[in-house]
This record gives structure tokens, C-alpha cells and sequence, in this order.
């Protein structure tokens, strides 16, 4: 009765005895399930291994008798010490690689079989006895560690007593290896995974160039900070911006299923190239379209400032041309009107007409002059020029012309103004688009006395160059437009835009810079303001 109601067959005498043993043994497969399951239970991917250990070893040494824990898992090809039960019981470096020449460990891990080792045994030499033996264990037991045929390391369990360890031990330390090797290659794939994941982030937040991520309801999923940088997300209108000025064309590849190319110009004067790519699953189809947005605002500043400054060539040696015309015939005036003049009395009244004769050819030859340095390529080097000399130049050209539009030219240059290092040329070309800028202002104002003055001063540290007339003026909400590139409003045939867009280039390219104030109906300022070469500081002009 007592066997078939609790399945021990023993005597009467014997069976509190047998019951008990049954009961502990219940117990013993009761706390490896629970250890199994413990380990199962923490296969989650983002647990550290120490953490698995540490959820696992209180249990283990209540079931197992055992002095000493290691892992060792591998890594590169080398058998690296990782985890150590109790923290201090280690005699080499954690981290430490094991020599595969005379290595118990290796020899386990290779030919995949569980080895048992007394230290004791003058006999058996292997490279780690010396450092386990430091650790005054007397026994170990080496389990290979592995992931259906995959090695993934070792699990070292010793001894301090030379006790032996049961078939039962062995059979359970060995199902635990392979659940131990799950979630060590679970979670060394999680951590690879991760990295991985960080790397590309890492990339993606460092392109310069702004890069945006849609998904097949065209919402955006991924930014990169350029993009929040450039458009100053914080701001909806921007927010909005963005996301218009690319739906169109990502929508597009979408459907195509082929990279889009689009240039989209923004109201803050930017212009961006845009492109879209599609992204494909492994079954081909678009699951989502990475937009590719690189700011070319300056790229197309330079071109048109290249475009332009191509023109001032051809122009330049068309006037080179002229110049050296006329300069013969020129010669030839003069010449002939100063040996009139020479025997011709002042009393005489072809005196006077002579005279002007020879007045106007210095003047031809000084207009000549300048058109020649206007047209000479090489003095686009940098050099020690006065600011009062280049506005000078340009007056020999633009003078007579701004006069016949009945516009006064007033000028109030600095004696003792300080020369500057650039390219006079250069500096020329801003004058005189500052200047032919005013003459087109005041022809649209009904201002009766028409005016420009022209200013030279310095400041501090940096040469200050005025240009001021009493034209019709600039609209506020467009003196931060002024600057950009074909921004104009005069007619297709009298204005291009690039005028002032070139000046502040050329200014910039000088580490100087142009600035405005006006006020419309009342007339315009611009300053252009260039630094003083501390080199040249003390040079003056006279």
C-alpha cells in the first residue's frame, strides 16, 4: 500500500529512509530545473553575461559543490578569460588571451569533449596549471562551450578538495553549457548588432550634408542634425518648408523606382540640390526613399561670380584693344597741339582752342590709362594700393558719363588715409558697381539736384569707403535680399542681379565686407569696409 500510494518500494523500517532520499533527490532536479530556467530566463539579448552569471551561480553552488567559476570565451580567434567566480579569484589579467600550445582549455574547446584534471599530478603538465594551482585548487573541470557547431569558449570549474564529480553532475553541467551558449551568442550578437546600429548612427549624424529618411506615407522617419542645423527645426514655417520641398520628388521615386534630381530654391535666398535614392527589401520592393540635400548656395555664387568675371575679361581685352587704338592718333594730337601751342602766342585767338585740344587728349590718355588697368589681368595679385587712388581711376572712367546725367559727384577722400593690401582691380569693380548702382537710383527719382558723394575715412583698424546719393531709396524688407545673386529689379536688359552679389564676394575674398542703410525716397549708403595689414599700417597716402 505504502509503495503504490508514494512509488518507493521499501520495508516498513526503510521507508521514512528511502522517502527522504527520494525527496532530496526531487528537490536536486527540482533546483537544476529552476537553474535551466533561470538561464533561459535571462537569454534576454541586452543582458550583460555577468548579470546571467550572477542569476545563476547562487543556485548552482546550493545544487553543486565548486570553489572556482570561469569563462572564457572567444573572441578574434583567442580564448580570452571574460568572468570569474568569487571577483578576486584570478591569477592573470581578466582579458588575458590563453596560449593554444600545452592548453587544457584549448584541447577541451577543439576536440569538444569535457575534461577533468587533478593538479596534483606531477605527470600532466599544461600551460594553465601554473596560475589554477596558484589559486590552491587541487581539481578542474573543463567544459567546452558551444552553439550547435559553432565554438563559443569554456566553462572552468575547480576545487579546492580532490573530490570526484558524479555522472549525474557532469550530464546536468553539460545541458547547462548548451543553454549558457545561447545566451552568450545572443547577446554577443545583440552587443554586435548595437555597435553596428551606433556606427551607422554615428556616420550618419557626421555628414555634413543633410540627409532625411521617408517612408512609404512620405512622413519623415530619420534626420540627421545637418538637417536640423540648416533649417532650424524649431521654426514649423521651416518644418513645413522641408518637408514640401521634398514630398514631390520622393513621391516621384517612389513610383519610378529609380534616384531624382531636383534644385530647390528656399524664400531665405538658399539653394539646395536634391536628390532622392530608393530603398529596397530583399523581395525589390521600395519600402522607403532616403533624400540626399547638399546646400550649393555659395557653389552657385562662385559660378555666377566666375560667369561674371569671364565677361570683365572679354571686356578687358576688348578695351585693351581700343586703348592701344587710340593711343596712337592720341599721341599724335597731343604731340601736334603742345608744338602749336609752343609758337603760338596767348593773345592768339586759336590759343584758347589749341589749348582745349591738348586739355581734352590728357584727358582721352587718362581714361585710356584706366581702361588699360581695368583690362590687365595680372594686377589681380594682392599688393599695397591707396583707396583714394582706386576711386580716382574710376572716376577717369565713369566721371563724364555720370555728369551728363546731370548727377554732381562730390568727394571727400581722407589725405593721410592708410593703404590697404588687395587687388586694386578688384576694389575698382566694387566702386564701380556702387557707383553705376546710384546712377540708376537717381534716375528713378524725382530728386532735382542729383548727387553722389564719395567718402574715404578710416576707423579703428579698417578703411571705410562711402557711397551716398539721394535716389529713390530701398524697400526695408529688401535690403537683406540685396546681396544674393540675380536679385534685381531693374529691366532684363539693364540689370542682371550679379552686380552686388560680385561686391561682396570680392569684399569677402578682401576680409572685409559691404554694408547698407536706406530708407526709400530718401536716398541710399553703402559702406564697404576693408581691414588695415598690420604690416602696412604705418604707409600713408599723400
Amino acid at each position: 500500500m505504502i509503495a503504490q500510494l508514494t512509488g518507493v518500494k521499501s520495508s516498513k523500517k526503510s521507508y521514512y529512509t528511502e522517502l527522504k532520499k527520494t525527496v532530496d533527490q526531487l528537490k536536486k532536479k527540482n533546483m537544476q530545473l529552476e537553474i535551466m530556467n533561470e538561464v533561459m530566463k535571462n537569454i534576454k539579448v541586452d543582458m550583460p553575461l555577468q548579470e546571467i552569471l550572477k542569476n545563476m551561480i547562487e543556485k548552482l553552488r546550493v545544487l553543486i559543490h565548486f570553489d572556482r567559476l570561469g569563462i572564457l570565451l572567444l573572441r578574434n580567434n583567442d580564448l580570452t578569460l571574460t568572468n570569474v567566480y568569487p571577483a578576486e579569484s584570478h591569477s592573470m589579467e581578466m582579458g588575458t588571451a590563453i596560449h593554444n600550445e600545452h592548453s587544457l582549455y584549448w584541447s577541451a574547446l577543439n576536440n569538444r569533449k569535457i575534461i577533468f584534471q587533478r593538479l596534483h599530478d606531477t605527470e600532466v603538465n599544461f600551460y594553465e596549471k601554473k596560475f589554477l594551482t596558484i589559486l590552491q585548487l587541487k581539481t578542474v573541470l573543463v567544459l567546452p562551450i558551444y552553439s550547435k557547431n559553432k565554438r563559443i569558449g569554456i566553462l572552468s570549474i575547480g576545487r579546492h578538495d580532490d573530490s570526484d564529480w558524479s555522472i549525474d553532475d557532469l550530464a546536468f553541467l553539460e545541458q547547462l553549457t548548451d543553454h549558457l551558449a545561447v545566451s552568450i551568442e545572443n547577446a554577443q550578437l545583440y552587443n554586435e548588432v548595437l555597435r553596428a546600429k551606433q556606427e551607422w548612427e554615428d556616420t550618419f549624424k557626421a555628414v555634413d550634408d543633410m540627409i532625411i529618411v521617408f517612408d512609404k506615407d512620405l512622413n519623415m522617419i530619420q534626420l540627421n542634425d545637418s538637417v536640423k542645423n540648416f533649417f532650424k527645426l524649431s521654426e514649423k514655417a521651416n518644418f513645413a518648408l522641408l518637408e514640401e520641398g521634398c514630398k514631390t520628388l520622393v513621391r516621384e521615386t517612389f513610383q519610378s523606382k529609380k534616384a531624382g534630381y531636383n534644385e530647390i530654391h528656399l524664400p531665405n535666398q538658399s539653394t539646395c540640390e536634391l536628390y532622392t535614392y530608393p530603398v529596397f527589401n530583399n523581395e525589390q520592393q521600395v519600402y522607403g526613399v532616403i533624400a540626399y540635400i547638399k546646400d550649393v548656395t555659395e557653389k552657385r555664387r562662385m559660378e555666377v561670380q566666375l560667369l561674371h568675371s569671364g565677361k570683365l575679361a572679354a571686356i578687358g581685352e576688348m578695351a585693351a584693344g581700343i586703348a592701344h587704338e587710340l593711343n596712337s592718333p592720341l599721341t599724335a594730337i597731343l604731340g601736334n597741339s603742345q608744338l602749336l601751342l609752343r609758337t603760338t602766342s596767348k593773345e592768339d585767338s586759336s590759343f584758347s582752342l589749341l589749348n582745349d585740344i591738348k586739355n581734352c587728349g590728357d584727358r582721352c590718355k587718362r581714361i585710356i590709362k584706366s581702361l588699360l588697368t581695368f583690362s590687365r589681368q595680372d594686377e589681380y595679385f594682392f599688393d599695397s594700393f591707396s583707396l583714394n587712388e582706386a576711386v580716382e581711376q574710376v572716376l577717369n572712367l565713369l566721371k563724364y558719363q555720370l555728369e551728363k546725367n546731370k548727377i554732381k559727384i562730390s568727394l571727400l577722400l581722407q589725405k593721410d588715409l592708410p593703404v590697404i593690401e588687395g587687388s586694386q582691380p578688384q576694389i575698382e569693380q566694387i566702386i564701380i558697381n556702387l557707383l553705376l548702382n546710384a546712377k540708376d537710383a537717381m534716375e528713378l527719382s524725382s530728386e532735382k539736384n542729383k548727387e553722389i558723394l564719395i567718402k574715404t575715412e578710416c576707423q579703428s583698424n579698417e578703411v571705410h569707403l562711402s557711397v551716398i546719393d539721394n535716389g529713390i531709396g530701398i524697400e526695408e524688407n529688401r535690403l537683406s535680399e540685396i546681396f544674393h545673386p540675380f536679385h534685381t529689379t531693374k529691366e532684363s536688359e539693364k540689370g542682371t542681379g550679379l552686380g552686388l552679389s560680385v561686391s561682396i564676394g570680392i569684399a569677402r575674398t578682401h576680409e572685409g565686407t559691404i554694408e547698407v542703410k536706406s530708407k526709400l525716397h530718401r536716398g541710399s549708403t553703402f559702406i564697404l569696409k576693408l581691414p588695415i595689414q598690420q604690416s602696412k599700417g604705418m604707409e600713408v597716402t599723400t
